[in-house]
């Protein structure tokens, strides 16, 4: 093997290694049962490498038919989509009584850098 070679493995395992590196995603949760007209607190954690790490996110409500719902940030009515966090990202959701006994999806979508990661997270209001 040439020094140009071994040169060029090196720098290719390295950036195998660079690109291998994806976040963490972590949903924290009370369950996957949640009263309904209540508060039902949540925490997303984006980590890489064990550290906190800015990221964008997405959140969102997937019915059973396949309809998919922006969800609001606190008491506010801002639609968490493409929210800037930095590592954990806490908040509420109450589901309304028209939700009770459906299945529902609490889909979070996490983008560090070009890296996007992808949670469902199971909910059933009662």
């Amino acid at each position: 093997m040439t020094l140009a070679a071994a040169a060029a493995a090196v720098v290719a395992a390295g950036l195998t290694g660079a690109a291998a590196t994806t976040p963490k995603v972590v949903i924290s949760a009370p369950g996957h049962t949640a009263k309904v007209n209540v508060h039902w607190n949540y925490t997303v954690s984006v980590t890489e490498g064990g550290k906190p790490v800015a990221a964008k996110l997405t959140e969102q409500i997937v019915d059973p038919i396949g309809g998919v719902h922006v969800v609001q940030e606190g008491p506010s009515t801002k639609n968490i989509l493409n929210l800037p966090i930095k590592g954990v990202y806490r908040d509420y959701i109450i589901w309304p009584s028209d939700s009770r006994g459906i299945p529902l999806t609490l889909r979070i979508t996490v983008r560090v850098g070009k890296a996007k990661k992808v949670l469902n997270y199971a909910v059933t209001p009662h």
